[in-house]
This record gives C-alpha cells, structure tokens and sequence, in this order.
C-alpha cells in the first residue's frame, strides 16, 4: 500500500480510503491512486487484513490423504462447487496418510482463521480435530469415521459395495475369490474386507488366509502382489480389489499373467471398458461426497446462527451400484 501510495503521491490513508470506496476522496485523486493500483499490480491481503480485524479467512480447508488417487480430486471438485456458491475459496492439503503432515496442515488452517474444515483423516488418532483443539471452527469427516471425537460425517457404503461386488463373481461361478486390499488399520480397508469376508460366507464359501493380500500398495506394488496371488496353483479365479489403484494393479496383472482371473473392485476405474479384463466395480460418485460434506460444513458457518444445525453430529452415507464390463 505504501508504494502505491508513493507512486500516487498520496497518502496510506487515501488509498485506504479509496480502495474501501469512500466518497471522501476527489475524482482526480481516487483515478491517480487506481493508475498506481494497476500499474504495481496490488492487490489487498485479505488474510491479514481479516486477521488484524479479528474476521474469518473466508477460507475452507479440505485435507486430504493421497492426491494421487483421482477420487481426491473429484472430492475436491464436488467441495469447490458448493463452497464457491457460498462465496468463499477452497484450500486443498494433502498428508499422504501422515499424522503429523495432517496435524500440522490442521492447526495451519485453524491459525490462518479458516471458516471451517473438510477432513479426510489419515488414521485413528484424532484429537488434533476436536472442538477445543480447532478452537471451535467447523469440522466435516469425509470417507472415514471419527475416532474418539464428534463430527459430522459422510461415508461411502464400504461393507455394503464390496459384499455386492463379491457375490456377484460368486454368482458368475467363482468359488476361490481372493482380496487384494489396504492394510486392516484404515476404515475403508477393513470395512471393504468385510463386505469381502460376509459375501463368501453368506454363499457357503471359507475364506482362506492365502487368498488375501493387505499393503500400502500403489499401481505397481499392487500388480506385483496380484502376480503373486494368481500365479499360486491354488489361487483364486478371481480377486476383489479394495480401490481403484489396486485394481488397475491387478488388471496389469491379469494382463501379463494371460490369466483367465476375473476382477471386482470399489471405486470406479477410468476406461474400465477398454482394460481388457471381466471387471465388476462397486461405484459412486466421489464429488458427491465433497458436495455432501461442504453442504453440512456451510450449515455450520452460517452467518445466521439460528439455522445453524443442533443436536448430535449427522452421518451421510453414500450408495455404491454395480457397473460390469465385459473382456
């Protein structure tokens, strides 16, 4: 502000002044000062100007675990559309299923006087997301339940969409179907291993311990732990794979194996019918999910705190539908 000052040969306080709108200011003087405005390019920092005022950012922070996985990046999409409806900006952080990455973006957020917080929490330790560690700004859960704290959430039907996408290659006449999947500590991952567990027991199938196959894998790792899983003379005939990276894993796998393994997976899986492979996905739509938990997020920040919800947190789930495609 200074500078333009200096350049307009005014002072701070008229150019204060005439950026506000004040009528207090002469033509002349208020087209010199915007001149000088857009020839330094300045723009006013309202972060700092909100924080000195005591104001909220006008800031919604979504954190997430792993940008890499295009289901962020729809969840993101779906936030920004309602978000921006409301007039403020979506800030994206991303933990890579890091606690400390994820506290230290948390408390960054809160510091910079964010209006409120989309979460994607990155483990059960969550007490960094309580209401007196937030300093009570609005918190939504998306994808994973809360751990030992209270917030609104929304989930996908992990257990439901794996059960249906399990019986249905149980239908199709498969008795060995294996499951490639997160680690048992994540709540989809385990959710999703028991939609996979329920199905086979429902249809009079034991699951084996040598069927199954649990990781931190991405595309490649996934692949490699699908070979491993197929190539076994007593493997399964099909897998199904929690997430749609393990899924594009295993479809490389088949691929290279020329094996006749059929594959159901959760999420959906871009060009899915050009893969090659008998695939039944468990799908959704994951910018819902942003939608829905920027829509419960802008309840808390309304501006009138009458129609701001009461009671206990609310929970959305999410539906999954079957897709198939064919080899």
């Amino acid at each position: 502000m200074r500078d333009v000052a200096a350049r307009a040969g005014v002072s701070a306080m008229t150019v204060s002044r005439v950026l506000k709108g004040s009528g207090r200011v002469g033509d002349s003087t208020r087209q010199r000062v915007l001149d000088a405005v857009s020839d330094l390019g300045y723009r006013r920092n309202e972060t700092a100007r909100n924080l000195r005022l005591g104001r909220q950012s006008g800031l919604v922070g979504l954190v997430v675990t792993n940008l890499a996985n295009p289901f962020y990046a729809q969840l993101a999409l779906g936030a920004e559309e309602v978000v921006q409806e409301h007039g403020l900006r979506l800030v994206l952080g991303n933990t890579a299923e890091q606690l400390a990455r994820e506290q230290d973006l948390v408390q960054d957020l809160v510091s910079r006087r964010a209006n409120g917080l989309i979460v994607v929490p990155s483990g059960s330790d969550q007490q960094h997301l309580s209401p007196a560690a937030l300093d009570s700004t609005p918190l939504v859960l998306a994808a994973r339940p809360p751990a030992g704290i209270e917030a609104d959430t929304v989930l996908v039907d992990d257990f439901g969409g794996a059960r249906a996408a399990t019986a249905r290659l149980v239908a199709d006449g498969h008795t060995r179907v294996g499951f490639l999947g997160n680690p048992p500590t994540l709540f989809t991952g385990a959710e999703r291993f028991r939609g996979w567990w329920s199905a086979l027991e429902e249809a009079g199938i034991q699951p084996r311990d040598t069927w199954v196959r649990r990781g931190p894998y991405d595309v490649v790792t996934a692949e490699a732990a699908a070979r491993e899983l197929l190539d076994r003379a007593d493997g399964p005939t099909a897998v199904f794979c929690a997430n749609n990276r393990l899924t594009l894993g295993a479809c490389r796998a088949v691929r290279g194996l020329g094996s006749a393994a059929a594959l159901g997976g959760f999420d959906a899986v871009e060009s899915a019918d050009l893969l090659g492979v008998p695939l039944t996905l468990a799908s959704y739509d994951p910018a819902e999910i942003g939608r829905r938990a920027a829509r419960l997020l802008m309840d808390r920040v309304s501006d009138d705190p009458g129609a701001r919800p009461t009671g206990p947190p609310r929970r959305t789930i999410i539906p999954t539908s079957l897709a198939e495609f064919t080899a």
